[in-house]
Formats: C-alpha cells, structure tokens, sequence
C-alpha cells in the first residue's frame, strides 16, 4: 500500500474498528497522513509531498498553557 499525500512504502494499519470488521485506519510514516479503510482519499496536487518539501517542513509551536 502506498500512502496518497507522498507516494512512501512506508504505511502501516494503526488501528481496526472497535466493532466488527467495519474499517482499518492507516498511517503513512514518512509524512504521518493518515486515512480509513472505507475511505477513497484524494490528495490535491498542491498539498502532495516530496522528499524536499517533506525535509523543509517547518516545526509545529507547542501549544502554549493555558492561563488561570
């Protein structure tokens, strides 16, 4: 399987339905985009990535506290 947003081998099932054979949920972990089973994801060209775009991403701000 390969993950839709940058086209990696890398993709392994996280986690199955609670109930039932209902769904799997996936994870790509090369770019951590991830998609259901029951799910068609489409991916607009503008948000796929590459190595590059993946090596310049920027750093998520931790959230800061919240005040009292």
């Amino acid at each position: 399987m390969k993950c839709h947003r940058c086209g990696s081998d890398n993709v392994r099932k996280m986690v199955d339905s609670p109930v039932g054979d209902a769904w799997e949920v996936y994870v790509c972990e090369k770019c951590c985009y991830s998609w259901r089973s029951t799910e068609n994801p489409v991916v607009m060209e503008k948000f796929k990535l590459d190595d590059n775009k993946i090596a310049n991403m920027g750093v998520i701000p931790p959230i800061p506290p919240l005040k009292k």
